[in-house]
């Protein structure tokens, strides 16, 4: 049976400006986080950095091109905060401005519906050498990029999402180190999570102001915590997954403040949540990112594995690259408890893919059926939850292109199109062609 779904349904693709642009130093662009993360030994895989990446700075015809051929209707990327600003603050960069203006225009040309978001993890180093997210400044900072950006490109982009993943950038950039600026300090941790909330209840009243009629969210990474058993100590490990990685930033931006158990658990001051803060996180939005990628399981350490093996659940025989779980029926499970449990007038998934193992035929083709079968499988999910009444308004794969993994560099591939690093070929993956019938269709077959 086909799954059709609804005729206004936007089908799109998503990528980050770090992962995809390269010229990191080129045309007035200031360095940023993940610039200085990359350049530092033994931070990321293979010592490789995102200073060439997919070479989008100079390719980005040839990259709107593709997503033409796609048939895409919408292009979620992000804006790199240092090429608009390279100190963080004050003089802006006219290059950088161009670059991406001219990138709009070439989209909407093409049928394609620009969605920005203003911040994906890289931020300005000059802003972090003055204290980063856990200083209350950067928040300010972030309110005057946003300011120019949406005043520049308001007028034709009337989709906004303030923040990718805010609880990525606050926990692996300041708690664990995994991510840029790689600190490891839960003070700070927490201050940068309530900070870059402020920052994005501040920035979306001047997002508004500059592009009347537009429409402002954010992007959380949601996924499914299950306790793996029945047993008292695994439900509470679960319940306090849970609320580091999906409630520390839902309760907030839905007017319920910080979850108090959260607060009791990470033992740490809060002085740096002024009057007001809350009031401000809590702005009303037009709709909500979810990026859905697996489920966790949560087992505690504090009792003998025997005493609740009788009920335990394991997790499938099915992974990604990226040793996640693949598991669809996590994304219905998060879109019901968003739309039941929160109050978002429409829902956006901002990302899902996965990452495989690609390798070009003998024919310069990439058969990746794995990756196919993940996005069809997540889909049904998706058309399940509109079915049951679920505000879902659009799909967005991540990703466009193979690019820059973070702190893997160039050794996971997460995306529709194969890229040739030696040379920046572009080549479409079997996943890309049946998306394409998919988006054509406006069905899944």
């Amino acid at each position: 049976m086909d799954l059709i779904f609804p005729k206004d349904f936007l089908w799109g693709v998503a990528t980050a400006a770090y992962q995809i642009e390269g010229g990191w130093d080129e045309d007035g662009k200031g360095e940023s986080i993940w610039d200085r993360f990359s350049h530092t030994a033994g931070n990321i895989e293979n010592g490789e950095t995102g200073d060439v990446a997919c070479d989008h700075y100079h390719r980005w015809r040839e990259d709107v091109g593709l997503m033409k051929t796609l048939g895409l209707k919408a292009y979620r990327f992000s804006i790199a905060w240092s090429r608009i600003l390279p100190e963080g603050r004050g003089k802006v960069n006219q290059a950088g401005i161009d670059f991406y203006s001219h990138l709009v225009d070439a989209l909407l040309e093409a049928g394609i519906e620009p969605f920005i978001t203003l911040y994906h993890w890289d931020l300005p180093q000059r802003l972090q050498d003055d204290g980063g997210w856990p200083d209350r400044r950067t928040a300010e900072a972030f309110v005057e990029y946003g300011d120019i950006v949406s005043r520049v490109l308001g007028d034709r982009v009337k989709n906004w999402i303030t923040l990718n993943e805010p609880q990525v950038s606050s926990f692996h950039g300041y708690l664990d180190g995994r991510h840029a600026p790689g600190i490891k300090n839960l003070h700070q941790a927490v201050a940068a999570a309530h900070h870059l909330l402020l920052a994005h209840g501040k920035a979306v009243p001047v997002i508004r102001a500059n592009s009347p009629e537009s429409q402002v969210g954010i992007s959380l990474n949601l996924h499914k915590v299950m306790a793996a058993s029945v047993s008292a100590a695994d439900r509470a490990n679960a319940y306090y997954e849970d609320g580091r990685i999906n409630r520390w930033f839902l309760d907030p931006i839905s007017g319920r403040g910080y979850p108090l158990d959260m607060v009791q658990a990470f033992r740490t001051g809060m002085e740096f949540v002024q009057k007001g803060d809350l009031e401000l996180i809590a702005v009303p939005l037009n709709f909500l990112g979810i990026n859905y990628y697996m489920r966790g399981i949560s087992r505690s350490t504090s009792i003998p594995e025997e005493e609740n093996s009788p009920q335990t659940i394991f997790y499938r025989d099915e992974f990604t690259e990226m040793g996640w779980e693949v598991y669809p029926e996590g994304i219905y499970d998060m879109l019901g408890r968003i739309f039941f449990d929160n109050n978002f007038p429409a829902i956006y998934i901002t990302e899902n893919g996965a990452a495989f193992l690609d390798d070009k035929g003998p024919e310069g083709e990439v058969n990746d059926l794995p990756r196919l079968n993940y996005i069809k499988r997540h889909l049904q999910q998706v058309h399940h939850a509109i079915e049951i009444g679920v505000p879902v308004k659009g799909y967005f794969v991540w990703s466009l292109m193979d690019n820059f993994e973070w702190a893997y560099g160039s050794t996971k591939r997460f995306r529709l199109i194969y890229v040739d690093y030696q040379n920046q070929q572009r080549i479409l993956k079997s996943s890309a062609k049946w998306y394409r019938q998919v988006i054509s269709d406006n069905a899944i077959v």
